[in-house]
């Protein structure tokens, strides 16, 4: 792969990403959206298909990586950092992409996002803080507890996408491109289909304290633009918590590479 290919595949893939993502959180967070309040389980398998969409896209350029934590997984798995940064550029660069194409769509649920004349704080028609569609607010502000919790969530992601798609010990077939020793065969490619299961399940069962990050992309991308857009009552970007989602994924992403390699 070139290194056009992978910032052009990331770039295009994590766009998809974010327009998916941030698109279910917009849908259940704001006024006049048909999905509002539908809740956690939408949001959850929202993502998951997010991650379907952006990695099936971006794998026949790139191998539809679209996080930074695993691209840094990977790197530790295979010993190959030279085109880390590529991945990352087209990951970031994706990510804000897809952050504006989703204000792009629901351009006219933003702009509604403003308090009615006679309206009171607290009733239903109080606009809402908008910071949660783009990006992740914790439940509990608790820097320790938080950090770890992005750690281990993705350690919870990376390790299980190692042993479908690793360099040494992994289940065979399942994925995107030429098997080894297979005589030019390819992979089904279900496995990245796994990964977006794998991503709902962490959503349900480790998103409730931060609300499950797991990719510094995903976080910081749209926080940017959520500083940038002309939003109404758009409320803080939080710049004050925004390291916790990009270096807990990072570190658990390195961690869950060199757990792979000691134990596979």
């Amino acid at each position: 792969m070139t290194n056009g290919d992978i910032f052009v595949g990331e770039m295009i893939g994590t766009a998809i990403l974010i327009l998916f993502g941030a698109g279910v959180c917009a849908a259940v967070t704001l006024r006049f959206s048909k999905a509002r309040a539908s809740g956690w389980i939408v949001i959850a398998f929202g993502w998951g298909f997010a991650v379907l969409a952006g990695a099936y896209t971006a794998a026949p350029l790139s191998g539809g990586v679209i996080n930074p934590a695993v691209t840094f997984g990977l790197a530790v798995d295979t010993g190959v950092w030279s085109k880390v940064w590529v991945y990352l550029l087209g990951q970031i660069t994706g990510a804000m992409i897809g952050a504006v194409l989703c204000y792009l769509v629901y351009y006219a649920q933003f702009a509604a996002n403003v308090r009615k004349t006679g309206t009171t704080e607290g009733t239903v028609d109080e606009p809402v803080p908008t910071l949660g569609i783009f990006s992740t607010v914790p439940e509990i502000r608790n820097p320790i507890a938080n950090l770890v919790t992005e750690i281990l969530a993705t350690i919870a992601l990376v390790l299980p996408i190692l042993a479908l798609v690793g360099q040494d010990r992994h289940v065979e077939g399942i994925g995107i491109g030429l098997i080894p020793g297979g005589g030019g065969i390819y992979g089904s490619g279900i496995a990245i289909l796994l990964v977006s299961l794998l991503v709902v399940g962490i959503g349900l069962s480790l998103g409730g304290p931060t609300g499950y990050a797991i990719n510094p992309a995903r976080d910081l991308g749209p926080r940017i633009i959520h500083a940038i857009l002309p939003i109404p009552n758009k409320g803080t970007s939080d710049w004050g918590y925004s390291w916790i989602p990009v270096v807990g994924p990072l570190i658990g992403g390195l961690l869950g590479g060199v757990i792979y390699n000691a134990a596979f």
